[in-house]
């Protein structure tokens, strides 16, 4: 009989063994559970003691690089230096902030982050509006001043239409129609830039996945952000824009008015603009970006097909993604 393990791509990793590891690396309670929360872009597990909890991401090696992980925790750090209320990445007994495992499929990478208090709110009111257009703005001051050593994605037209287009090309045979769509509303995207003073635009290191799913509100009403795993350099009005998909989204499931959605972002958006000014050329590409927003996730969900998302990722699904695309274009741009 052969003994030799056979080759994989994606094992979970045992939480009871995770258990006993992180509660002697970390030095954490003995009573600390360990349980495996979602199994996703990445490995979530939660820790919890009869103190406090938190959160072990275990990423992918085929979505995350250990110095692209090194560059979100040298964010994080940054964030938190600065005040920010982040989910920080914690430091174990030996002063490291990422964990390694020799895995079936290799090397895997960890980190324990702090647990982010409170809970997610959809249906925000003024105030919280206000409070998070308050805390992105100042969030943003410290983004687009830090500077990194390790590598993290960028977000321009070649990494968020280009790209996207050459990987949906082969994909997209049997649906001619759809294709020569993307193609379409990519290219009138960048001429759509064109008109704009780019130059003026402010570009940093932005979260780009700015959704209530990845913020909570405590009881005091404040504000802690977490999940920076898509965090990449870029125009700063990435976040407004993937902020503005949560109303884009909302009206879609009839959650929200039309009216109250404009009303509510445009709350979010002056309270930004009381610490951090945009131009009127920026609020006015915001819109413009989601084209590019949906359509590398779109990459993103072929790129990933074997270990995310095969269980939904079908024609049918396809042509659904590119429909929103079109519904996006008719309730924000004008080109």
């Amino acid at each position: 009989m052969n003994a030799q393990i056979f080759p994989a791509q994606y094992s979970t990793l045992s939480s009871a063994a995770l258990q006993i590891h992180l509660v002697n690396t970390y030095q954490l309670p003995a009573d600390t559970t360990c349980r495996l929360l979602i199994r996703n872009v990445s490995d979530t597990y939660i820790l919890e003691n009869l103190e406090s909890k938190y959160i072990f991401k275990i990423y992918r090696n085929a979505h995350r690089k250990l110095d692209e992980i090194r560059a979100e925790v040298s964010l994080l750090n940054a964030l938190r230096a600065e005040g920010h209320s982040v989910s920080y990445p914690i430091t174990d007994k030996d002063n490291k902030q990422i964990q390694q495992f020799n895995a079936i499929e290799g090397f895997r990478n960890g980190v324990l982050f702090t647990f982010a208090p409170g809970k997610v709110i959809h249906d925000l009111n003024t105030i919280q509006l206000q409070t998070l257009g308050t805390d992105v703005a100042n969030m943003h001051i410290t983004m687009s001043s830090v500077t990194l050593n390790d590598s993290r994605p960028v977000f321009n037209f070649q990494t968020t239409l280009l790209d996207p287009l050459g990987t949906l090309e082969p994909h997209l045979k049997e649906m001619p129609e759809e294709f020569q769509y993307l193609e379409e509303i990519s290219s009138r995207v960048i001429q759509k830039f064109e008109s704009f003073d780019t130059k003026s635009f402010s570009t940093g290191y932005c979260h780009y996945d700015l959704l209530p799913k990845n913020f909570h509100f405590d009881e005091e009403g404040k504000i802690t952000f977490f999940d920076f795993d898509f965090a990449g350099h870029g125009y700063l009005i990435n976040d407004l824009m993937s902020f503005l998909n949560h109303f884009f989204f909302h009206q879609l499931n009839n959650a929200i008015t039309k009216e109250q959605a404009t009303a509510d972002f445009d709350i979010f958006l002056k309270a930004y603009q009381k610490v951090r000014k945009l131009t009127t050329d920026e609020i006015e590409a915001i819109p413009y970006l989601g084209i590019c927003f949906h359509l590398f996730f779109l990459k993103f969900f072929y790129d990933h097909f074997d270990d995310f998302s095969n269980p939904f990722l079908t024609p049918k699904f396809t042509r659904h993604r590119i429909d929103l695309i079109r519904k996006w274009e008719t309730l924000y741009c004008n080109f």
